[in-house]
């Protein structure tokens, strides 16, 4: 399956301590281990059906303004969790969630505001 539009592909930005601290990691100089990691890595909430190839190509598309190049993209199948409110029992939604590595240099500037 193909998606045409790039917006259909990436949902939304996935915002969280742990998806912050992989943007941070090409800016952190305070750690030695840790400076090895040039490359910024951002975290996209992403169409369960999309590629790896459809997400790069979307980001890149999305943020061509930024002049953005795609290196990696990983991603992982958030399972269903299992709820329990008031004694009545539901389901949080899975989700496809693409951490996409871009080039060292590259930054998303309103990724970081």
């Amino acid at each position: 399956m193909t998606l045409k539009d790039p917006y259909q592909i990436i949902k939304h930005e996935h915002v969280t301590e742990k998806a912050s601290m992989l943007q941070g990691l090409a800016t952190s100089k305070n750690n030695p281990s840790v400076t090895r990691c040039e490359t910024p890595k951002y975290v996209f909430i992403v169409n369960p059906k999309a590629t790896k190839r459809e997400i790069a190509n979307a980001v890149e598309e999305i943020y061509a303004e930024h002049d953005v190049k795609v290196i990696a993209v990983n991603t992982i199948n958030v399972k269903p969790k299992a709820t329990r409110r008031r004694g009545r029992r539901g389901n949080k939604p899975g989700f496809k969630k693409a951490i996409v590595t871009l080039e060292k240099g590259n930054v998303l500037e309103h990724a970081n505001e």
